[in-house]
């Protein structure tokens, strides 16, 4: 096999169309374009994302950084080091956290962030767990229960 026996798969190269040639060649006169209007004129009609002089969707989405999230998760959250001022073996939960004083105001369910160290063992009892603080709590001898 050599260079010049090279040849397209038969049926792959397709002949270009060529219209304004005559009402026989099947594109005449009009060129497949129809008889009026912006898209049939001579040119490149109109630029990508235009909407008609509507405001496009490029300017009408909101810039820069992020898009809110609807409906998104409120937690209340608080750091493993903030657990060390606890008695060994009690139960931590949102409700006993603001009776000790550790938490002021409670805006949703508990969450537990990984965030600093802990030696006693709890039992604490919260809506989430990020992956480190449940490493940190069970490495202590304490357990996490997941509130529903």
């Amino acid at each position: 096999m050599r260079i010049n026996d090279a040849q397209p798969q038969a049926g792959s190269k397709k002949r270009k169309r060529r219209v304004g040639r005559g009402i026989s060649a099947g594109q005449g006169a009009s060129c497949g374009f129809g008889m009026r209007g912006q898209k049939s004129r001579s040119g490149s009609g109109t630029r990508p994302g235009f909407e008609g002089g509507q405001l496009p969707l490029y300017r009408r989405v909101p810039k820069l950084k992020h898009f809110p999230i609807v409906n998104r998760k409120i937690f209340t959250i608080i750091n493993v080091g903030d657990l060390v001022a606890l008695d060994a073996n009690s139960e931590v939960t949102l409700e006993s956290l603001l009776e000790a004083g550790i938490l002021t105001t409670a805006k949703g369910p508990l969450k537990i962030l990984g965030n600093g160290e802990i030696a006693s063992p709890l039992t604490v009892k919260a809506a989430a767990f990020t992956k480190s603080a449940r490493e940190k709590i069970e490495a202590a001898g304490g357990t996490c229960e997941l509130l529903s």
